[in-house]
Formats: C-alpha cells, structure tokens, sequence
C-alpha cells in the first residue's frame, strides 16, 4: 500500500485505526503485546517515525502501554461508553447544582437560557486570538512559567486603575490574581471561616454562592433581597440575632434579580457591619455590564470591612480562568499563603491573555457594544415573556438576567424539568433561594433567550 493514497487520513492516523480496530475486534486483547515498530511499518508500509508517532499518541490516550526496552502492550479497557451514563439525570434534585450541571453538560445545539454566561460570538473572539498570537511569538516565559504569588504585576496595575473609575480606591499590592471569581470566594472562606461559622447571603442569590459555603461548612442564612438591595430592616435583625461572620452580595447587578444597591440601603449595611464586626465579600463580576456605574460598598468603606472581587469570564472568556481579589493589606499575606498552598503559582498564561486583550484599546469597545446589544435582547426577551404571563420581578437597568414570576402558580421546578426533556435548561428560582420560597420563579439569561423555540416550548409546557 502506497503512503499516500488514503489522502483525507493522515498516515499516522491510519496506524492508530488500525490498532484501535484490532483492539475492539479482540483481536489484541488487554495485556497483548502489539507489534514491534519496524514489523508494523512494513506491514502498514508507512515509515517507522510514523509509526512511533501513532503509538505515542496511543500511549497518551491510555489506549497502549509503553515498557521501556519491552514494547507496546494493550491496557486494560475501561468499561464501553455509553451516552446512557453522561446525558443530563431529569430526577436529580434541583438543588444550587442542578442549573450549573444541566448548563455545562448540555449537548451542542441544546438551548440554555437558565445558564449564566454569554454565548460564545458574543465574545471578543478576535482579540482573544491576537492575543494570543503575540504571546506565542513574543513570551515564552508567559507560555511555561509559573506566575508570581499576587499574579502578573502589570494586569494588577490595570485592575487598580480600573477599580479607580468606579470610585474603590485599591493599589496593585492590596490585588491578588486568582484563577476565578468563585476561587476568590474559596480562598477568602479558607482565610476567615471555620467550620460552623455563619455566613448571610441574599434570598435570592447567586446558587453557587450557596454550594461553595456549604463546602467550607458554614452555617448560612438569609435575607430577602429588594430592588435597592437587601431589607435592611431584616438585615439589621439578622446581624443582631446571629452575629454572622460574613455577608456575600453583588451591589452593581445583582444575580439573579438584576436589581440594583441604592446608596441609602449601601451606608446602612456598612454601618451595621461596622456595629456587628462583619465583613463583607462584594462580587463585582457583572461590572462592565453597567451603563452608569452603582454604588459599590467598598467605594464608601475604603477596603476596611469590604473585600472586593471580580473576573473577566463573563465579559471576555469563561476559557480564560483569572479573577481578582481586592483587599486591605493585613488580608494580603495571608490570601497569598492560602494561593501558593492551593494552586502555586497561578495560571500565568490565562493572566497574560487577559492583559493583553484589555490593554490593546478593543475592549472598551466590545464592551459598549455588548451592553447596547444586551439592552436590546433585554426588552425583547422581556416582551415576549410578558406575552406568555411570564412576568419580570423588574426591569433591570443592566446586565443580562430577568427574575421572573411564572404564571398561575406554575413550579419553576416542573417547568425545568419538562424544558429540559425537550433540549431546554431552565433556572427554577428555588435553585437560588436558601428558604426556598421562589418556587415559582425562573432567571432567564437575556443573551441566550432570543431562539424562538424557547418560547414554543414555554408556551406549550404552560398550557399543558
């Protein structure tokens, strides 16, 4: 057989199908030794370098074993894979992991408008690419190395400078890198709890705010959220009754209501925390979502009882894990201990592609791009689901979530369930509520809500 006349296969290609065919045959049963490299090459009549490539990659995908001055050996296979076994489970509970498993689990083509990211040519792929472009050219160092303790020093510059716009005075030494959003949460849990300690969060709020304290062990409460933030008269009850240690919030766009924190309600939790000895996580991860930028809580606190954090994963690439902690100094030290302890060096590639696309003048403008384009499928979304009785709790000023009340006294949790049959991954609000008392509403992601079949399918659950 010629080397080059299978020419939509690659020869290396062809050697890996053909021991993987001898294998599902039985023909090379596990445990087998498999031909020497020069008897293959004359069988296959490719070269031995081809050869050599196909088995290595073998070897990589855990298909073949490599024994070193023996030979190839087949491995001991694991069980068929059967789809059966990874598609979305519709009995699961819907618990604060049901929307995160069933959005990251969907098929392509699936739809998710219960999922809490952008899709993917919303994004700033160009950039992303060029960026990525230059760093393959012109740092090695980026492509290989660790990162230091605190994270790029230049990317927490920018952070700084970015943070000073919206008024939350932080120099590059109180910013340390993380590799998201969520291990900023993990690694200030790690540094401020204990096991049993007790933690306030919003009701509604972000579901996996719920999930990760619940990991740290932490006992959680709530109060009900408003549209100028928390009820500030229950807040000051609940701080009082139960001396949390911790109170984690968003104040710019809040998830999953989209409302925002007022200045009035912002100075009265600062002065109850003062009062109670709490601090506060304020998760600014929708920032650059706002049209006109809210109030922030560590604008008016300065960083003394307020711990701020953010990522990039929302507005320029889930992919491209990197996130902030801002902090007073005494906290830095020990964050950092806490990073080197957990993850080392930190994700330094993800730290330079950020850098780069955020400094090379285009993310401004896909920025201010993205929150026209969220506006618009914001009032459409909104008025297709009023059309069907779905009702917005109310009209967010940014961002790209609407809380809404279902019709009829419909369980959001049934709705998900029957969506989900049809390819559709719904947000039951109990899934965000720790009393669970949103059984009857849903946070639709504006972005990922415009394919009509979303509403043929609502439609047609609603009236069943």
């Amino acid at each position: 057989m010629e080397e080059n006349t299978k020419p939509n296969v690659t020869r290396v290609a062809m050697v890996m199908a053909t021991i993987q065919k001898r294998i599902a045959g039985r023909n090379l049963t596990p445990g087998a030794k498999l031909p020497s490299v020069r008897s293959m090459a004359a069988t296959l009549d490719v070269s031995t370098s081809t050869v050599v490539d196909a088995y290595e990659r073998l070897v990589a995908d855990g298909t073949i074993l490599s024994r070193p001055g023996s030979g190839f050996y087949v491995a001991n296979q694991a069980a068929p894979f059967s789809l059966s076994d990874v598609g979305p489970r519709l009995d699961r509970a819907v618990d604060p992991f049901w929307v995160s498993r069933q959005s990251l689990e969907a098929e392509e083509g699936d739809l998710k408008p219960g999922c809490g990211w952008l899709p993917p040519a919303w994004l700033p792929e160009d950039g992303i690419r060029r960026a990525l472009r230059s760093l393959s050219r012109n740092s090695s160092v980026a492509l290989t190395d660790y990162g230091p303790p605190l994270g790029l020093p230049p990317l927490r510059q920018l952070i700084a400078r970015r943070l000073a716009e919206r008024g939350v005075e932080a120099s590059p030494d109180q910013i340390i890198l993380t590799e998201s959003g969520t291990q900023a949460i993990d690694l200030l849990c790690r540094l401020l709890l204990e096991p049993g300690d007790t933690v306030l969060v919003d009701d509604p709020c972000y579901f996996n705010f719920q999930a990760l304290l619940r990991a740290h062990r932490a006992s959680v409460i709530s109060v009900p959220y408003t549209p100028s933030g928390p009820d500030i008269e229950i807040f000051a009850r609940t701080v009082a009754e139960h001396r949390p240690r911790l109170y984690i919030t968003n104040s710019a766009i809040h998830n999953p209501t989209g409302a925002t924190l007022s200045p009035v309600v912002a100075h009265r939790v600062l002065k109850l925390a003062d009062q109670f000895d709490l601090t506060v996580i304020e998760d600014d991860i929708f920032a650059d979502f706002e049209h006109t930028p809210a109030p922030r809580l560590a604008a008016f606190d300065g960083l003394e009882r307020v711990i701020h954090i953010g990522s990039f994963s929302k507005t320029l690439s889930a992919a491209a894990r990197c996130g902030f902690i801002a902090a007073k100094r005494e906290w830095v030290d020990g964050l950092t201990d806490l990073k080197i302890a957990t993850t080392f060096g930190g994700g330094r590639l993800a730290a330079e592609l950020v850098y780069h696309v955020l400094s090379d003048g285009s993310y401004r403008k896909h920025t201010e791009t993205l929150r026209d384009r969220l506006s618009r499928a914001m009032f459409d979304v909104s008025v297709r689901l009023k059309n069907l009785g779905i009702v917005p709790w109310l009209e967010p000023t940014a961002g790209m979530f609407l809380w809404c009340r279902l019709p009829d006294d419909t369980d959001a949790a049934d709705l998900a369930r029957a969506a989900l049959e049809r390819k559709i991954v719904l947000a039951p609000g109990n899934a965000f509520s720790l009393t669970q008392s949103a059984r009857t509403f849903v946070r639709f992601n504006v972005s990922q809500t415009l394919d009509p079949r979303i509403f043929d399918v609502l439609r047609d659950v609603l009236n069943s």
